[in-house]
């Protein structure tokens, strides 16, 4: 699969598969209109340099990874039961399916997997032809999970940040970043903050977590006021406190100052 990393001068940085049917057709330009700026089969490659690039000549840049958006438009439509995932098609044509759907996220009731090179191996060893038809496939979702039962580190990090965007994007369609201040952020960030000390004191874990929950939202808007990813704010931090050395005191970790 070839995806290709145009340009439209002025206007934006994208990704597509097809330049006739997302940049003519559905954008309306002409061929001299854009460039093909690279093209690569590697879709982690061309997921990063789009928002590198995007970030260089100064355009918006996407909250979500080419490659996290791309399962979101292709054309492969599983159906996810308790207990099954199920294909729409036949076993022989199901690998080609899945190649063409590289990233596709299925989340089952025990994991969620991304659909890679190694899991198409597994699911190409276990799918069975539908007894009810025979054009469709599927494998059993409990398999699958003892198969890949856990994250890798990088799928961890990208879950979490799919989250984050679930979050700007709630906030957007909110206009919170249209009309949104930093100022009632950090005094919503503060009432959060009472919230959270009051579960605490009452013992109360349901309330700890929904005010956990609601400080992190905020902190990912204040954050994008602010022109910043909280991703990278955490990032920052971590650099940060991991070469930090102490000791704990009365439940406290208080760090060296030699």
């Amino acid at each position: 699969m070839k995806y290709y990393l145009y340009h439209i001068t002025g206007k934006k940085i994208g990704v597509t598969k097809s330049l006739a049917r997302r940049v003519e057709q559905q954008q309306g330009y002409a061929p001299h209109e854009y460039e093909i700026i690279e093209e690569s089969d590697d879709i982690d490659y061309i997921s990063k340099r789009e928002i590198e690039l995007q970030k260089k000549y100064g355009y918006r840049v996407d909250e979500t990874l080419y490659k996290h958006l791309n399962p979101n438009i292709n054309m492969m439509r599983i159906n996810i039961t308790p207990q099954t995932t199920t294909f729409p098609c036949p076993v022989n044509k199901l690998k080609g399916q899945l190649m063409d759907n590289l990233g596709m996220v299925i989340q089952t009731a025990y994991n969620r997997h991304i659909v890679d090179e190694e899991l198409i191996e597994w699911i190409m060893s276990n799918a069975v032809t539908s007894q009810f038809n025979d054009g469709r496939c599927y494998v059993y979702n409990k398999a699958m999970c003892k198969f890949k039962n856990s994250f890798s580190f990088q799928e961890k990090l990208a879950s979490q940040s799919d989250m984050f965007t679930k979050i700007r994007r709630w906030a957007y369609e909110r206009g919170i970043y249209d009309q949104g201040d930093s100022k009632t952020q950090y005094v919503k960030l503060m009432e959060e903050a009472g919230e959270l000390a009051e579960a605490l004191l009452k013992n109360d874990k349901p309330e700890v977590i929904d005010a956990i929950g609601d400080m992190v939202v905020v902190l990912t808007n204040l954050a994008k006021l602010e022109k910043l990813d909280i991703e990278d704010c955490i990032e920052n931090a971590y650099e940060t406190i991991s070469k930090r050395t102490g000791k704990m005191t009365n439940g406290t970790f208080v760090k060296n100052t030699l």
